[in-house]
């Protein structure tokens, strides 16, 4: 498998302003809950290439929750020759940097399949 090249919420916000694809491989629910505007929303486990959207070699941008899940969609795509990256800490660090959700008043939802900790 091929190196995770994870970047920072803001870079990860030029990115997209500058034309690069968004995907975000969370659940329906917590897509709803919030989300990055622009963003194709595509559960992890229903992702492939032809789902992503993107054009072989494109610039794409992943993210999830908190960059667990996101990250390993970048370096499968990255192996498969596209520019792929993961948002370093997910969407909890896009809104923690002040970036934008949709809907306004969008939240990170919590992952409901996860055990309580």
């Amino acid at each position: 498998m091929s190196e995770v090249r994870e970047i920072e919420p803001r870079r990860a916000a030029e990115m997209i302003e500058q034309g690069a694809s968004v995907v975000d491989v969370r659940d329906p629910d917590e897509y709803e809950a919030g989300h990055i505007a622009g963003a194709r929303h595509i559960p992890f486990d229903e992702l492939n290439a032809d789902s992503a959207g993107v054009e072989a070699g494109g610039q794409v941008v992943f993210y999830c929750r908190s960059g667990d899940r996101s990250a390993t969609a970048a370096s499968a795509f990255e192996g498969s020759g596209f520019d792929a990256y993961s948002v370093a800490g997910g969407l909890e660090a896009w809104a923690e940097s002040g970036l934008p959700l949709e809907p306004e008043d969008g939240t990170v939802a919590e992952r409901a399949n996860l055990p309580p900790r």
